[in-house]
């Protein structure tokens, strides 16, 4: 069912604040303060029995005893009496509902059943609600100018829309964004989620013509899977930066995989907010670089970025940080050259950084910057200014703004030293500019940018119906699962590849020498034989596996090395040539199922080249993943080589990411080695590996629960 706007909640025609108060430092006075200091564009109704009046507005005992209507009821009661007043609150017609007040889920016990009476009661009279245990909302429009929450700080209007988890944290974003000048549309503390997500603010935000940006402070996926889905489209027409918490937090849990081994720690995370072309700030610190820079400039069309400044030193550092980030630095076209000459001292550089040199003047400034964007050698320009005694910073920034006013190309600067509130910064910053302290910091939001360009022009990819025998994997999962058994048998597993057209190489279960030497005549020699058994994951490592096997006097022989009799062994074709790959898939608790392709064999967790992307895979996804490996040159024919078949790898992925929708049960998979070789149909998988997840009881939730 779909649930109603958040309208009620952000652009709300009147407030109640349920537990005003009049003492100073309560947390109800503070937010009817900020309701009035804001400017909110409707009434305000301050309910508490015990006043009359508070900041002159006449107070009400109760919701239900205010005359008027009411959109929106921020409540800050005690914990005991919340569900007593939201209920008032449905009675009353109340549209959306921000609680402050803690002490519900987050604190275990009484308090989940608090917060489920509260959802409860919000389904019962279809309200919206944010909270509990948060510290408001706000939305500075000036035709709602709301701001229902007890942060200390006024916000500045803007268009970034902001969404934390955390409300502590809340609070020093607004401080330090006011200090470095960025605005926020809306800004939102979200507490314990009950109601509105962050998933929901997308949403809310994707329409929202006054939000151009978006930035999330994140402790948790509620609903990975949707986030994903949701997140992808945004930002395809606006960035999404985002700060996660948590990347060192132990979750891993044990495996027994080339696979499992693989797998980071804080992978998932990455994977999910790349995906779905997020960017990922790996701080508070770093999300306050990249926030003007979106909020202010456009992307640039591609990474050439030219570098203005007045000091070497600065230069070159701006020159490292955005070579390592993967821009480009050249040199200005012979035109931008000519053009400088004669405007510039004698002794400055007329490459790339232009170095103005100490003595470098606002007019000259201006003509640098000038002719920097208009050079077709640049996509994007830095201007770093170190502030010498004989020149006023001021107008070397009126000077660069009025240059670069209405560039289609990105300008980011850097005015080296200067504090917060020094008269340059404020121009630059009042002109649409974005100021930073260092020259690295420059170049990273200036990379950030160029990644969101790149995102922004990629295709989408398509995922691809590639058909799975249902009915033939089914019965190798099942007998697994009558067996008791997690890890399915060498046979059962090469059963269900075989079933979603994985291109398992023949093989034979032998129990005698007999049945050996006749499975030698169907599949023919070269041969290898191995042990298939439990606890023959590395084959090489303990002895268990014989390769080359000629005739069958050898054969025989490697029979009983290998201990044939006692236990059954595999009889296989041997598959000689080719590049041996790792293809696997495990479970992530947050995001699901992770596919992965790598270089495999023997040295696979040494050489860890892996790439990994979330399920269920795009055609896009497949190509990029190969193309990403470290040892794709080695694929495509390195010094020589002949090259393999890379496009039945791609299908190969889409046919195990198509295994992967098929069956939910299968929760761990590792074909290694996958040998890809030169030819339509040549490549082999030589072994496979598949874990079943063991079916949860009725209290314990299944691994592919990602909420």
């Amino acid at each position: 069912m779909t649930k109603p706007s958040l309208d009620g909640i952000f652009k709300p025609q009147s407030v109640a604040v349920v537990g005003a108060s009049n003492r100073p430092g309560n947390i109800g006075r503070e937010i009817v303060h900020n309701l009035i200091e804001f400017e909110f564009q409707g009434p305000v109704f301050p309910v508490n029995p015990k006043l009359r009046t508070l900041h002159s507005l006449k107070a009400y005992p109760s919701v239900d005893a205010i005359p008027d209507p009411v959109d929106l009821a921020v409540i800050v009661v005690p914990k005991e009496q919340v569900s007593t007043v939201v209920e008032a609150c449905g009675r009353k017609g109340v549209k959306g509902l921000v609680v402050i007040t803690a002490g519900f889920r987050e604190v275990g016990g009484l308090g989940i059943a608090r917060e489920e009476e509260l959802a409860s009661l919000l389904n019962r009279h279809g309200m919206r609600m944010v909270g509990p245990n948060c510290m408001g909302v706000i939305n500075t429009d000036p035709t709602v100018r709301l701001d229902a929450s007890f942060a200390r700080t006024l916000p500045i209007t803007g268009d970034i829309g902001f969404m934390t988890q955390s409300g502590a944290l809340g609070e020093a974003i607004l401080s330090i964004a006011s200090r470095k000048g960025i605005g926020f549309s809306m800004f939102v503390s979200v507490g314990n989620k009950t109601d509105v997500s962050g998933n929901d603010l997308l949403l809310y935000w994707e329409n929202d013509p006054a939000t151009r940006v978006i930035l999330l402070y994140l402790e948790n996926f509620g609903d990975p899977r949707r986030f994903t889905t949701i997140a992808r489209r945004i930002t395809r027409t606006k960035p999404i930066v985002a700060v996660k918490a948590g990347r060192t937090t132990a979750g891993a849990r044990a495996v027994s995989s080339h696979t499992g081994s693989l797998a980071g720690r804080d992978m998932a995370t990455d994977l999910l907010l790349t995906q779905c072309g997020v960017l990922r700030a790996a701080s508070v610190e770093e999300l306050f670089d990249l926030a003007p820079a979106f909020s202010m400039q456009p992307p640039p069309a591609g990474p050439r970025v030219g570098i203005v400044t007045n000091a070497g030193g600065p230069g070159i550092l701006a020159t490292d940080a955005c070579v390592g980030l993967g821009l480009v630095v050249e040199s200005p076209s012979p035109a931008t050259r000519e053009r400088l000459a004669p405007i510039l001292h004698p002794e400055a550089s007329l490459e790339n950084p232009i170095d103005l040199l100490a003595s470098g003047t606002p007019e000259m400034y201006g003509a640098a910057t000038r002719a920097a964007l208009d050079d077709p050698a640049f996509d994007a320009l830095i201007v770093i200014f170190v502030p010498p005694v004989m020149t006023r910073s001021e107008e070397v920034a009126r000077s660069i703004a009025n240059e670069a006013a209405g560039s289609p190309k990105p300008v980011m600067v850097c005015f080296m030293g200067a504090e917060e509130g020094v008269p340059g910064v404020a121009e630059l910053r009042s002109r649409g500019l974005p100021v930073y302290t260092f020259p690295e910091s420059a170049a990273n939001a200036l990379a950030a940018l160029h990644t969101y360009r790149q995102w922004r022009d990629r295709p989408d990819g398509r995922v691809i119906d590639m058909p799975v025998d249902h009915e033939r994997a089914a019965r190798a999962l099942e007998s697994a699962r009558e067996a008791g058994r997690d890890w399915l048998t060498g046979p059962e597993a090469r059963e269900v590849a075989s079933a979603a057209r994985l291109p398992v190489a023949v093989a034979r279960t032998v129990r005698s020498p007999a049945e050996a030497m006749a499975a030698s005549v169907e599949i023919g020699f070269p041969l290898v034989l191995k042990r298939d058994g439990p606890g023959s994951e590395h084959k090489s490592d303990s002895g268990g596996v014989r390769v080359g096997i000629r005739n069958a006097p050898d054969l025989e022989a490697a029979f009983h090395d290998l201990g044939g009799g006692i236990e059954p062994l595999v009889l296989m074709e041997m598959i000689e040539g080719g590049r041996e790959l790792i293809l696997g898939m495990i479970i992530d608790p947050m995001a699901g199922p992770l596919l992965m392709v790598g270089t495999g064999g023997t040295y696979v967790e040494l050489l860890r080249d892996a790439v990994w992307r979330i399920h269920p895979l795009t055609d896009l996804d497949a190509s990029e993943m190969l193309r990403t490996m470290t040892g794709y040159p080695i694929l495509t024919g390195y010094r020589g080589e002949v090259a393999v078949d890379t496009r039945s790898v791609e299908s190969d992925l889409l046919r195990l990411s198509a295994l992967v929708s098929a069956f939910p049960e299968i929760v761990e998979l590792d074909i290694n080695p996958y040998i890809a070789r030169p030819g339509d149909g040549m490549n082999r998988i030589v072994d496979i590996r598949i874990r079943r997840e063991t079916r949860p009881g009725p209290d314990q939730p299944s691994s592919r629960d990602p909420s």
